[in-house]
């Protein structure tokens, strides 16, 4: 996929129509659909993550989903690497949350140091300013929208205390051109909160359970799914 760009991009908040829009226009086009989004990869996270239905993926070629179980570590590099052994034949369509998926589909991964466990534990637990005084000289390299972001801060200064350095104009990419659904956020929120509601009546808090019985310990990228941590507070008695 990353040699032969996807022509359409959709993005756009939780519950704003992307996976509907982009099922509708595959079964009128007889195009792929690609899931641009990191928590899709996970086998058996189907509720909470509003995965297309069984029925739904008869109707339309899917890459990108159930990549990896719960319990296993799933990058960036892996989900590139799950797309392109399955490349998408004529008109594709792209659609997710996941920016850096984007990223990498659109322009592919810069070589960088395999990440390391101690040093990234070392790395995250400094405090935001802390992270931004040790990049201060790398500042022009870092793009604005990073500066802010911790996370991102952390695998920058996680690369060059490894040896290696910022990817080529890391600050001066070009954008990719996106198309992106928008709701107002009153109208929006009224949204989440019906999916939230019908997500637990179509069963997360036992989808939730079956998977923890299944895959005891889950991946530091699968715990971060939202909407089965809440679960998982539930099933524990930690709320209501």
């Amino acid at each position: 996929m990353s040699e032969a760009p996807v022509p359409y991009c959709l993005a756009g908040a939780t519950a704003t129509g992307k996976s509907a829009v982009v099922q509708h226009l595959a079964e009128q086009t007889g195009a792929t659909v690609l899931s641009a989004d990191a928590m899709l990869v996970y086998r058996g996270m189907d509720i909470g993550t509003a995965k297309p239905s069984a029925e739904e993926r008869q109707r339309v070629r899917y890459l990108g989903l159930d990549c990896a179980d719960p319990s296993e570590n799933f990058s960036t590099a892996a989900w590139l690497e799950a797309v392109n052994a399955r490349p998408a034949d004529g008109l594709c369509f792209a659609t997710g949350g996941t920016g850096l998926y984007f990223s990498a589909l659109l322009r592919g991964l810069d070589p960088a140091p395999p990440s390391d466990p101690a040093l990234r534990a070392t790395l995250e637990a400094l405090p935001l300013d802390e992270l931004q005084t040790r990049l201060a000289p790398h500042r022009e390299e870092i793009p604005p929208e990073d500066w802010p972001n911790p996370r991102r801060l952390v695998r920058a200064l996680e690369i060059l205390t490894l040896g290696g350095a910022l990817p080529k104009a890391w600050g001066n990419r070009p954008k990719p051109t996106l198309l992106a659904l928008t709701w107002d956020r009153a109208a929006l929120h009224q949204r989440i909160a019906r999916r939230v509601d019908q997500m637990f009546a179509q069963g997360l808090l036992e989808e939730t359970a079956e998977l923890q019985r299944r895959f005891p310990v889950w991946s530091r990228t699968a715990q971060q799914a939202i909407g089965y941590a809440e679960a998982a507070d539930v099933l524990r008695g930690a709320c209501t």
